[in-house]
């Protein structure tokens, strides 16, 4: 009997201890120890910003919450995530939330602080005519005075040149085809003077000088305190200007030192495509293109979120944006550079060009009102919704049509096969414990259908006939009404995702009660005067992060653990920024501070063109 109840007692033994280890293993596996390790050991990354003092704001768990794990914010605008982290989407949030409120609590006041700033920033004196910017500033109740660092980056090179020299380059702008050009004297208002189209027969057919009258119309307001210029204007949404980085930096070294380049001395050019334009070391300018238009880059092995948007859209230091964004694939390995720095406005720019970018009304005015949009608890489909066209490059069976991010788009959300590696987000309640860890396997087959509701509309663009039909049966092509149908309302969630220059849905988008995903190329003339992650939600071109970043808000395939008042609170500050921040009003504070810079540096007398407290103009 004693052997009997000795077995017994080391059976019972037995299986509390198997009890003990699987409750150990489950708590292991809910603080992510058992995932992938990460190298947090780069003391040049930086780190988190500080603490969040305002309740209303994401909670923020103490200092002796188990998570002391950093994710690591490196320069290319992209957050590393360590698995032993929190969730990085929350991290993102309340260092949002701290740059936002810090933007806004250092704004200038008075004329007198905006001066002290400019001088802070730029390292000389604001352009004549600054206390006229400023009293029209605050009379449109402009809240970021002091936010216009992109006009200072586009125009700084000019500063290297010398306003001669920058004359007769213009004249000769003037006379390249599709260019049209207008001029503002000191006894008349701005007037188109010139234009030059490749094709004059069709120019207004096609709209070229659309962005004429905008342009005017947008300026009329501010007319009498233009300073006199003369500018040339590319017809076209997308830049034309690639920089050669040796060049530009002698123009850059030159403003600097306060010096003027000699022109017949200019570096050497390289046509190394669009790489031309990348300083040497950066990934960017050791890109190896491939003439196999059927390669697809490399699956990323490490997960990466937005925390910078500009930075993030610097292809030297992110150069998968070569690989994925229509405007870089559609050129194959890209234009050549300019043996010289032009000064040509156009709509758009990215960091490997050189055109002076101007605002654009296309966003205001397409699309049907958002007046009646359903707020947030009625929109009741929680898919991320995307619909457009194939927009953007020419489709055929010598290019990479397939590597459109539109195209990889729809190829993704209509993928069935296999598994994806995603982010389930932890139980809210846990959040300051939980360890984001390395993610679980989801398939396709369940995750795509009830996260994604995407599609193109029409019928396929820029493709002969023959190559058209084939694109048919490669993708669903819905009816056209369903681009602008108030059936939109119903979702939770949409996907702005511009592929050729200034996106015109972004802002109609913004003015809904939805939560914008915004995935570009290109850095818009407000996106220094607003604040992913307070306002909308920046998105890779290779929609690496959308699965996390949509599961984080949602929530699970069944909408467990979701963060949906998060995803509200978003949703509506996006909704007010678009009414306080992008008005037409804003564009024109922005188009006169530009002109006013644009003016000075033009001029051949740039010391008179400054502005200098208590010195009239």
């Amino acid at each position: 009997m004693i052997s009997h109840f000795r077995g017994f007692r080391r059976r019972l033994v037995d299986l509390v201890a198997i009890i003990a280890l699987c409750l150990i293993i489950q708590r292991l596996f809910h603080f992510g120890l058992f995932r992938l390790s990460f190298d947090s050991a780069n003391a040049d990354n930086r780190r988190e910003g500080s603490k969040l003092t305002t309740c209303e704001r994401v909670g923020r768990p103490d200092d002796e919450t188990p998570i002391s794990a950093h994710h690591v914010y490196s320069p290319n605008g992209l957050l590393h995530v360590n698995p032993d982290g929190i969730h990085p989407v929350l991290a993102l949030i309340r260092r949002a939330e701290d740059e936002w409120d810090r933007k806004l609590d250092r704004a200038s006041r008075t004329l007198e602080e905006a001066v002290r700033e400019y001088k802070r920033r730029y390292r000389r004196d604001p352009p004549a005519g600054f206390d006229d910017w400023w009293d029209f500033a605050q009379e449109m109740e402009d809240r970021l005075p002091d936010e216009y660092d992109s006009i200072s980056r586009e125009l700084e090179p000019f500063w290297g040149m010398d306003p001669v020299d920058l004359a007769k380059i213009q004249a000769e702008l003037e006379t390249r085809v599709d260019t049209f050009t207008i001029l503002k004297t000191s006894t008349n208002d701005t007037n188109l003077v010139a234009t030059s189209f490749s094709d004059p027969e069709n120019w207004e057919r096609n709209d070229l000088l659309r962005g004429l009258k905008e342009t005017l119309d947008l300026l009329d307001p501010v007319e009498p305190a233009l300073r006199p210029f003369r500018a040339v204007f590319s017809p076209y949404p997308e830049p034309r200007l690639l920089s050669d980085y040796n060049v530009k930096k002698t123009f850059l070294d030159a403003a600097a030192a306060g010096k003027y380049v000699n022109l017949t001395k200019l570096p050497k050019i390289h046509n190394l495509g669009f790489t031309s334009a990348c300083p040497p070391g950066t990934p960017g300018r050791s890109k190896n293109y491939t003439s196999d238009f059927t390669y697809h880059p490399n699956v990323r092995t490490e997960r990466t979120f937005i925390y910078d948007h500009r930075l993030s859209m610097d292809p030297c230091q992110n150069p998968r944006l070569f690989d994925y964004h229509t405007h870089y694939v559609s050129k194959s390995e890209g234009i050549s550079p300019q043996p010289n720095l032009v000064p040509q406005f156009s709509y758009s720019t990215t960091s490997l060009y050189h055109d002076i970018q101007t605002p654009s009304l296309f966003g205001l005015t397409l699309g049907p009102s958002l007046e009646d949009d359903p707020e947030w608890e009625d929109k009741k489909d929680e898919r991320l919704r995307w619909r457009g066209s194939n927009i953007g490059m020419v489709n055929s069976e010598k290019t990479r049509w397939r590597d459109a991010h539109h195209s990889r788009l729809i190829s993704l959300a209509t993928d069935l096969n296999g598994t994806a590696n995603v982010l389930i987000p932890g139980r809210v309640e846990d959040e300051g414990w939980w360890r984001v860890g390395g993610g679980t396997m989801v398939k396709k087959s369940l995750l795509n259908p009830s996260m994604l509701d995407v599609a193109f509309v029409g019928d396929p663009m820029g493709c002969d006939i023959q190559f058209c039909r084939y694109m048919e049966t490669q993708f669903e092509w819905r009816k056209k009404r369903e681009l602008q149908d108030t059936d939109a309302g119903k979702y939770k969630y949409i996907l702005d995702a511009n592929a050729k220059g200034p996106s015109t849905e972004f802002k109609r988008l913004m003015s809904s009660n939805s939560l914008v995903f915004k995935a570009t190329a290109y850095p818009e003339w407000w996106l220094g005067r607003s604040q992913p992650w307070v306002h909308y939600v920046p998105i890779q071109v290779d929609y690496s992060d959308l699965y996390d970043t949509l599961l984080f808000f949602r929530g699970g395939l069944y909408g467990e653990d979701n963060h949906d008042h998060l995803a509200k609170r978003i949703a509506y500050q996006g909704k007010e920024w678009s009414k306080t921040f992008w008005r037409e009003e804003d564009m024109t504070v922005y188009l006169f501070r530009l002109f006013l810079e644009y003016s000075r540096v033009m001029s051949l007398d740039r010391d008179s063109m400054s502005y200098r407290l208590g010195t009239p103009d």
